[in-house]
């Protein structure tokens, strides 16, 4: 997947760095275990691989993974005969991607590199799918969004998929009324700003504030994907409203109850009066 053109040409490509507060974000949390360990993670694992596999095209087929942390998309897609490349800027991710490759020996990963999304080092026409399922949201500056989708675009061939994940501007303050912090003034002072500006900082050595981020109002997202070139198919809601209720934990306990949570979230996907109330929102462009 690279060339020679190609290898020339990143040597003068500018070598970009997320910031400090973000890594260590990273390289203290548990990013593996999120998408397992509660049923907030489970919902949003199940939807976001419902989505994608709606407009993947059939394996085989080649899926370069951006900012694939520690690789449960990629070795989700490896086993069901996808050439998956993975890129993550987070050294520990890398290694916990290969050790999950390694679990899974007779389909692999592809393979794995520290890298960036805004200076792939992948030839140009040479994937028929993107997932950017991290890095937009950490870009907090559009400028350096839009080098992450044109970067996508480069890399796609003709008529190629890009499914890319976005954050809410709402997020926090549903977050912030689920989890009944109305006396925190803290919380209060984060929520005004995101809702102000869209820049998420976290003032605190609490992880569970986050970390720097960009949250996006759903049409916005959607302008910046068409920006990038490409033409924009749909944004979609990954888990809805059902993160903010309780009650979805035991419905997720039972098969049936499960099956309907994911029914009724389905529904209601594309609705715009309420995109917004999902955490977690994809836009899908195509090349």
């Amino acid at each position: 997947m690279y060339t020679q053109r190609d290898t020339v040409s990143l040597r003068n490509k500018k070598l970009y760095q997320f910031s400090d507060e973000i890594l260590s974000f990273y390289r203290q949390t548990e990013e593996s275990k999120r998408l397992t360990n509660d049923v907030r993670g489970q919902i949003e694992f199940a939807r976001t691989q419902e989505i994608i596999t709606r407009y993947l095209p059939n394996p085989p087929a080649i899926v370069l993974d951006i900012g694939g942390g520690s690789g449960p998309y990629a070795c989700w897609l490896a086993k069901v005969g996808y050439e998956v490349h993975l890129v993550d800027p987070v050294d520990l991710h890398i290694e916990q991607a290969k050790e999950a490759s390694n679990q899974q020996p007779e389909h692999p990963i592809a393979s794995i590199s520290l890298g960036d999304a805004r200076a792939l080092r992948f030839s140009s026409v040479s994937a028929d799918a993107v997932l950017l399922l991290g890095p937009l949201y950490h870009l907090v500056d559009k400028s350096e969004r839009l080098l992450a989708l044109k970067e996508a675009y480069r890399v796609l061939r003709k008529g190629g998929v890009m499914v890319a994940a976005g954050i809410s501007r709402f997020a926090s303050l549903l977050d912030f009324f689920c989890k009944d912090r109305l006396g925190d003034s803290v919380s209060r002072d984060i929520v005004q700003s995101d809702l102000e500006t869209g820049y998420h900082q976290n003032p605190t050595e609490n992880l569970e504030f986050f970390t720097d981020a960009y949250l996006h109002r759903p049409e916005e997202f959607r302008s910046e994907v068409i920006e990038a070139g490409f033409q924009h198919q749909v944004t979609l809601a990954v888990q809805g409203p059902t993160w903010l209720f309780r009650s979805v934990e035991s419905y997720w306990a039972n098969p049936d109850q499960r099956a309907a949570v994911l029914d009724l979230i389905r529904k209601v996907e594309a609705e715009p009066s309420i995109l917004g109330m999902s955490s977690h929102i994809l836009a899908i462009g195509m090349k």
